[in-house]
């Protein structure tokens, strides 16, 4: 008990506003410990510790795939997956599978404050090649970092999320190539090919500026230290935690956000006899890269279109019931942006230790606003359903929607034992904000169609 009442005030000590001194700060070991963080950088600690990252190492999906991994390649995986679900740990030579976590303490899990803020170095393009100091320096943004007790600070352009290369920061841990060759994640590449990317700071843009929102605050809870620019340490992005974890629902209401502005859509009809010609446009407008992104494999998106006559429905296409897996219907108007792998023999594969060829029909970001530049690419993608009625249509509804994994793989994972059956009801099936149209013949503007040339009412873009 003595013990522990020591080291809790040594801890309390190390973060006094105090001139203090080296004997002070925070040991290696300590620093490890996000727990460490949360009595100078409160606000930074609770966020974080309800993100991805420090879900990363826990993941009951992370957990079972790798098991199926390990178990199909006979342990050939190696440490493929925890090399970035528990970089430090890995590092530290301490884990090379998910169930060498299981040893260790909890901290030592997922991505943590150690992990990032001690980066001195990126040395490659894909799966985490980020050189760590293990200095005890814990870098930012600030180009005048306070002086403190608890450890030595000092400013990196990779942790400034204003400088484009902080984007190699994020980028290379999100872009991962497999055993083979295959790149299946490529968020990083997409982004590096897009114009958020550019030298033309008008154009540019982070993952930390999207990611990592900012406001106005305190770096550090302590009296004295001046109001800064800081940032959101939740990162947002698609996945969600599926167990019971710290601001689940702060979380998901951010992943909302995110989704929300991501894709903007447009709705056409040109009415024909016995029917008309529904076009729908997708453009990927904000997510900074391709839509979707990252484990785009297991990712489900899809749109949701409806049509109306005479007061009953005549159409529809991606309606997907709660609890039924988008692939099992049988849909052929279906539109679902997404990749599919393949194995060395040209069977159908979501293993990603077994793919060797990926095929991709992703929502690209875009390239340039030079509609004449060379890598000019069209974002305002087209998709057209053909509708018969005998009675002119009344009302389309449509959307876009997206599971963060699909049931299906879920499924297989739950066949195996792998998964508790409960992880499948907790996965959400988010509607994106932005492309929820309801055309009616009122609410339509006569114009002419982009993808036919012929006249068209159209409900625009928002």
């Amino acid at each position: 008990m003595r013990r522990g009442v020591l080291a809790l005030l040594a801890l309390l000590w190390a973060c006094d506003d105090g001139d203090g001194g080296r004997d002070q700060r925070l040991s290696a070991e300590a620093l490890r410990d996000p727990a460490a963080c949360a009595d100078c950088h409160p606000d930074h600690y609770r966020q974080w510790s309800g993100s991805m990252h420090a879900y990363a190492g826990v993941d009951p999906v992370f957990r079972a795939m790798e098991a199926k991994g390990q178990a199909e390649t006979g342990g050939a995986l190696g440490d493929f997956c925890v090399q970035c679900h528990a970089p430090l740990a890995h590092r530290l030579g301490l884990a090379r599978t998910a169930a060498d976590l299981d040893d260790l303490p909890a901290h030592l899990g997922g991505v943590t404050c150690a992990f990032c803020h001690q980066v001195d170095a990126v040395e490659g393009s894909h799966n985490n090649p980020l050189r760590l100091a293990l200095d005890g320096v814990m870098r930012g943004p600030f180009a005048d970092p306070r002086p403190n007790p608890a450890h030595p600070s000092a400013y990196s352009p990779l942790h400034d999320r204003q400088e484009l290369v902080s984007s190699d920061l994020c980028g290379t841990c999100h872009d991962i190539v497999n055993g083979d060759g295959v790149h299946l994640e490529r968020t990083y590449a997409e982004w590096q090919a897009s114009l958020y990317s550019s030298d033309d700071p008008l154009q540019q843009n982070t993952c930390g500026r999207c990611h990592m929102p900012g406001r106005n605050g305190v770096a550090a809870d302590r009296p004295g230290v001046p109001l800064r620019r800081v940032h959101d340490h939740g990162m947002a992005g698609v996945d969600v935690a599926l167990t019971d974890f710290p601001e689940r629902e702060a979380q998901r209401a951010a992943v909302q956000r995110l989704l929300d502005g991501a894709l903007v859509s447009e709705l056409c009809v040109v009415e024909r006899q016995g029917g008309a010609e529904v076009e729908l446009y997708l453009e990927n407008i904000a997510s900074g890269h391709a839509f979707p992104s990252g484990a785009t494999l297991d990712r489900r998106v899809w749109v949701e279109l409806t049509a109306d006559a005479a007061g009953e429905r005549v159409y529809q296409s991606g309606v997907v019931p709660d609890g039924t897996p988008l692939r099992s219907l049988d849909d052929p108007d279906l539109w679902a942006p997404g990749s599919r792998g393949f194995d060395e023999n040209g069977n159908e594969t979501h293993d990603f230790w077994d793919v060797a060829r990926l095929e991709s029909d992703l929502l690209p970001a875009p390239t340039t606003l030079d509609p004449l530049a060379p890598d000019y690419v069209n974002v305002h993608v087209p998709r057209r359903y053909r509708i018969p009625s005998a009675a002119p249509l009344e009302r389309i509804d449509s959307r876009v929607r997206l599971r963060p994994m699909g049931l299906d793989v879920l499924d297989d994972l739950i066949g195996l034992g792998l998964l508790d059956p409960a992880i499948r009801d907790a996965m959400p099936t988010f509607t994106l904000g932005a492309t929820a149209l309801t055309w009616t013949r009122e609410a339509a503007e006569l114009r002419i169609s982009p993808l036919s040339g012929r006249e068209a009412l159209c409900v625009p873009r928002l």
